[in-house]
């Protein structure tokens, strides 16, 4: 399997091609190929970065191995063990790459959180795990592009989406889709009692094709308003935000945080060409829910990972049983070991 995915030859053969590509004097006219174009780029070369740093540690282990077997030395067989530690850890990680192989994982992922059960409290937890989220995308090297935000009614966020882009971004974070649970004495409740609070988490993969599936114009209901909550300067001044019902199915979506309306309607419109083709996934492969997962309530008894503040800390998953003490971690951003449980136990 690592040899199907980790080829140098045939990364090799697709970095020459997509450099040939470039030289295309009408490549740069595209806007959308050439941003394509980079990020595979991209992709190929960090796997070619990762393929020369395992074969360099091969061979300084190789090495070692030979000094050890012409001298006893107890300092340089540690040297060994820990870097033989070092290895197994990338090996690993290469390893879990190979499970990202879905039609759509390596595709940027757009992420919508939704406050639950809980009024404030619930929309103080959406705001907690937007940052998570954040910083998560700012450790894996992810950029994070808020898309929609809407505040809470005393604090927090009632709902927010945003576009997170990088190597296998949907692979890894289609893993967070569900809701998730929040035990905690909460800072609106005067008498210091425990609450639970609830956010859901959507993932879709982001689709650029414009061909990968038809909107009908006359599908379409498009209502402006002004912007609010994080955005700029711009925000409140004029009707530049866009919302988008797609009458057929009755999904909506919407964009507020690019300067003009003109901006937040392609957004829009790559909101919803992502959720048509995550439904179109969902009735083609309903038995292995490969795409959307089970769409449960908001509510308690359906979440798939619970984040305990009191009476005593641990973040716990529902699906694999993993589970830590280090609450202040994850929050952080800390999540690539929930993530990748589920990836080796999923698969």
């Amino acid at each position: 399997m690592l040899r199907s995915v980790f080829d140098s030859v045939k990364l090799l053969a697709i970095e020459k091609e997509l450099k040939n590509e470039q030289e295309d004097p009408d490549f740069w006219q595209d806007s959308q190929k050439t941003k394509s174009n980079g990020q595979k780029l991209k992709v190929v070369q960090s796997k070619l970065k990762i393929l020369k740093d395992v074969s360099i540690k091969l061979s300084d282990i190789e090495t070692m191995c030979d000094l050890l077997e012409l001298e006893n030395d107890n300092a340089m067989f540690e040297e060994l063990k820990n870097e033989l530690g070092k290895l197994e850890d990338k090996l690993e990680t290469l390893r879990l790459e190979t499970l990202l192989r879905g039609k759509y994982d390596a595709n940027n992922a757009i992420m919508t959180l939704h406050a639950g059960a809980g009024g404030t409290e619930a929309q103080d937890w959406v705001s907690m795990l937007y940052r998570m989220y954040q910083m998560f995308a700012e450790k894996q090297d992810f950029s994070f592009t808020l898309l929609d935000y809407l505040d809470g009614d005393e604090a927090g966020i009632k709902s927010v989406s945003f576009l997170i882009s990088g190597e296998n971004a949907y692979g890894y974070l289609k893993t967070e889709k569900g809701i998730h649970r929040l035990v905690r004495i909460s800072p609106f409740d005067s008498n210091a009692r425990r609450h639970t609070s609830f956010a859901s988490v959507d993932v879709m993969p982001e689709i650029e094709d414009e061909k990968a599936i038809d909107i009908k114009t006359e599908d379409l209901r498009v209502d402006t308003y002004r912007s609010s909550g994080a955005g700029g300067q711009h925000v409140n001044k004029t009707e530049s935000a866009i919302r988008i019902t797609h009458i057929p199915t009755g999904i909506v979506v919407s964009c507020q945080t690019e300067r003009s309306q003109i901006q937040n309607r392609e957004t829009a419109m790559k909101m919803l060409r992502s959720k048509l083709v995550e439904l179109k996934e969902q009735e083609e492969l309903t038995k292995l829910n490969s795409i959307r997962g089970e769409i449960k309530k908001i509510e308690w008894g359906s979440q798939i990972r619970s984040y305990v503040f009191c009476p005593y800390t641990m973040v716990k998953d529902h699906r694999t049983n993993f589970e830590t003490s280090d609450i202040q971690g994850v929050m952080n951003g800390n999540i690539i070991d929930f993530i990748n449980d589920y990836l080796k136990k999923s698969n």
